[in-house]
């Protein structure tokens, strides 16, 4: 009798028909005449279809459905425990139904450049226009200031005192290109003060009577010398307590001990915290105009201060007067490169949400008024002559 298969292959290893007889304790004759007998049933032709489903391969004949394993030994204990407790059944809890009307809309927060432009507009050709769909008209300051003054009229607004804000847009691009002036903070001298309705408490380090009593009577709110830094360092004074701190250069070899907890606050002559006149320096933080520099997060390069330069009871050439001098303090922070650093100046005066563009000509240095920065501080009729 001839076999077919006189040899089956199993995961490898290669067996006589005859052993898989011994597995299944009957004779080698009869498992090979059984083999046969199943195999002759068959057609010829639907040997591949059944191959396919029984799992004969060509080359190398495997019958998985009439072979068993060959592995001699158990598993391991507790592996199948194991791979059960990894299956753990997760409990899904089925969301109640909420009303449309009721639901949270989830929206995505896009974010937006902050920059007011107006080059897109047309120029308005007649005495009347919605300020709207149009240009923006460049007003001289004083000009702007009386707007201000006629919309909180007392048969208006009746806010004859109210603080008069000046933004200002800043062009915050450095020598290199990926570069940008970070946000900064500072205080600008003025010679006009005005309530500006703020609690500045300063702290004063100096050594000699006479110094002390000079910061004294400018207005500083704790003087003192080295039984201070002990006080400071033990926690009877609390350095969050106070907003700046003054110091004289005689006294800073002592302060140096403190400079992990001062951090920003720690002395410094850029920052008009540091010099020998103690009473100009606590005068121009007790008075002068606080404002910070911010940069937007979607245009790097474009920057702007908002703060209060005085109120409108107030006279107009003292207003024109803090804004110079505001304008000169954001000028000493202008970086190294061509072009100027302030583009724009805009007047407003809450409740009215009015902004007045003002002409820039007259607070710009010599080397910043250039043809190709006119665009900012021409007058109407020179736009009416270049829009033709």
């Amino acid at each position: 009798m001839v076999y077919p298969f006189p040899n089956i292959t199993w995961r490898g290893e290669r067996s006589d028909v005859g052993s898989w007889g011994t597995f299944f304790n009957l004779p080698s004759v009869y498992t090979q005449t059984l083999l046969y007998k199943v195999i002759e049933t068959l057609s010829f032709k639907a040997l591949p279809a059944v191959g396919r489903r029984w799992g004969i391969v060509r080359g190398a004949e495997c019958w998985p459905r009439l072979c068993a394993p060959s592995r001699h030994y158990a598993a391991r204990k507790g592996t199948r425990e194991k791979a059960k407790k990894k299956k753990v059944k997760v409990e899904v809890k089925k969301a109640s139904f909420v009303p449309h009307a009721l639901r949270e809309k989830q929206t995505t927060e896009v974010l937006k450049s902050k920059r007011l432009s107006d080059e897109y507009k047309r120029v308005p050709v007649d005495d009347v226009w919605v300020a709207r769909f149009h240009k923006w008209r460049i007003f001289d300051f004083d000009e702007a200031v009386e707007c201000h003054r006629e919309t909180h009229h007392p048969q208006i607004y009746n806010l004859p005192n109210a603080p008069l804000n000046a933004f200002i847009e800043l062009d915050m691009r450095t020598a290199k290109k990926t570069k940008f002036v970070d946000t900064f903070s500072r205080i600008a001298k003025i010679d006009n003060a005005f309530p500006h309705g703020e609690e500045r408490a300063v702290l004063v380090f100096c050594k000699t009577p006479e110094l002390k009593e000079e910061a004294e009577s400018a207005g500083a709110n704790l003087v003192g010398d080295v039984d201070i830094l002990k006080k400071i360092e033990k926690g009877d004074i609390v350095l969050p307590d106070f907003q700046f701190v003054v110091a004289h250069p005689n006294i800073l070899p002592e302060l140096v001990s403190l400079r992990g907890l001062l951090k920003k606050k720690f002395p410094n002559p850029k920052l008009g915290t540091l010099g020998t006149d103690l009473a100009g320096m606590v005068k121009n933080i007790k008075t002068g105009i606080q404002y910070w520099a911010f940069r937007d997060e979607v245009e790097l390069d474009y920057g702007w201060v908002d703060t209060v330069i005085g109120t409108l009871d107030m006279e107009t050439e003292q207003l024109e007067a803090n804004l110079k001098a505001l304008i000169e303090d954001i000028s000493s922070m202008r970086p190294k490169r061509e072009g100027p650093f302030i583009t724009r100046i805009l007047l407003k005066s809450a409740p009215s949400v009015e902004k007045l563009k003002l002409n820039l000509e007259p607070y710009l240095p010599e080397e910043f008024k250039k043809d190709n920065y006119a665009s900012d501080s021409d007058n109407e009729e020179e736009i009416q002559k270049k829009s033709v």
